[in-house]
């Protein structure tokens, strides 16, 4: 019997201000990486009831597809379910369940949303066997996952950023991972808050080979990458310092050269289309901005006093940008509901080695 008749979980995604591309690990088991960014109020959903008699089945709003996995059967390491596969195989789910998987952001648009909705599930599937996971845990095990079992060329921050949830400042070691809350005062804070924008470029991206490239760039120490990215860790650094002294024009013009810094780290991260919607946001009055996750596509992040931001609007309305509402969540990933059956079963003989580390 499952522990639950119902179980949802939910985990936000992000948005990264500065550092980001430190956190691949060909990058930070050498020189160190950190990230500065924030949760933000669009999350990832995870919904689990219990399943036929053919083992664990998956449905994907997102994707609009049906997977299944039957107990004996080897994962295909492929295809839109491969992340929920992932974490079924890898967490050796034995109980017949159906999952539901829904997101509020499109795949694909950097945001981070595929890390959250591996938190997502992670902490669910966990929850679901009487294992109450950590933040840090349902962060690492989510890495492992993507990472070392799939193959996938990312780096670590989503999946930290959608478990602890808020500002955060998160350094990356070859010893490990460390989250500190970056503490602002309630007027820098709303202040901040109300200036950050959000545009929708029209066009999800395939960051795999933006990432492949940085990845080998970095792995083979070429000059030019770990120069740019070098300077990309100590703006996201002097982000942090400008942010905790309420010093919000300093942080624009820091992302904006942060912006200036990543285009350069690999082909494919700006285009001629991009280039313009930034021109013409900053021509209207954003102080500074970024095109978010790996780049080529997906959202378009601009920090902008609240006076200008009609001709912002208005400017990138004419490009064909949409403006989404944006505003920041301090809660990672929640239960949010668990309706409780009469047998619970602890995951006793079914934690992944990982877990049982970390725990030591």
């Amino acid at each position: 019997m499952p522990s639950c008749e119902m179980l949802v979980t939910r985990a936000p995604v992000r948005v990264s201000f500065g550092g980001g591309g430190t956190d691949l690990p060909a990058f930070y088991m050498r020189h160190g990486g950190m990230v500065l960014s924030t949760s933000v109020s669009y999350h990832s959903y995870a919904i689990l009831t219990p399943g036929s008699t053919n083992g664990a089945h998956i449905v994907s709003a997102d994707y609009h597809t049906l997977g299944q996995r039957p107990p004996i059967e080897d994962l295909i390491w492929e295809g839109d379910l491969s992340l929920p596969k992932a974490v079924t195989y890898y967490l050796n789910v034995p109980q017949d369940v159906s999952i539901f998987l829904a997101a509020q952001i499109p795949p694909g648009t950097g945001l981070g949303s595929s890390g959250s909705m591996t938190v997502a599930l992670v902490k669910a599937l966990a929850f679901w066997y009487g294992l109450d996971l950590g933040p840090g845990e349902v962060a690492e095990l989510a890495c492992y996952i993507e990472i070392e079992k799939l193959g996938m060329p990312v780096g670590k921050q989503d999946q930290y950023a959608a478990a602890f949830g808020g500002l955060n400042c998160i350094t990356f070691e070859a010893d490990g991972v460390t989250v500190e809350p970056v503490t602002l005062e309630p007027d820098v804070w709303s202040r901040f808050e109300s200036s950050l924008m959000l545009f929708f470029t029209g066009t999800s991206r395939q960051s795999s080979t933006i990432l492949r490239q940085q990845r080998q760039a970095s792995e083979a120490e070429d000059p030019e990458t770990i120069k740019h990215l070098m300077r990309i860790k100590a703006l996201g650094q002097e982000m942090r310092t400008a942010l905790e002294r309420g010093a919000l024009e300093d942080f624009a013009g820091l992302l904006h050269a942060s912006w200036l810094q990543k285009r350069q780290v690999a082909k494919g991260i700006t285009n001629p289309d991009l280039d313009r919607y930034y021109a013409a946001a900053r021509e209207a009055g954003a102080l500074g901005g970024k095109v978010t996750g790996a780049g080529g596509g997906g959202f378009l992040l601009l920090y902008c006093p609240e006076p200008d931001q009609l001709n912002v609007v208005a400017a990138l309305s004419e490009l064909g940008l949409r403006r989404w509402p944006l505003r920041l969540d301090r809660e990672g990933v929640q239960v949010l509901q668990a309706q409780p059956a009469f047998n619970m079963q602890p995951m006793a003989g079914r934690v992944p080695n990982t877990i049982s580390a970390m725990r030591d």
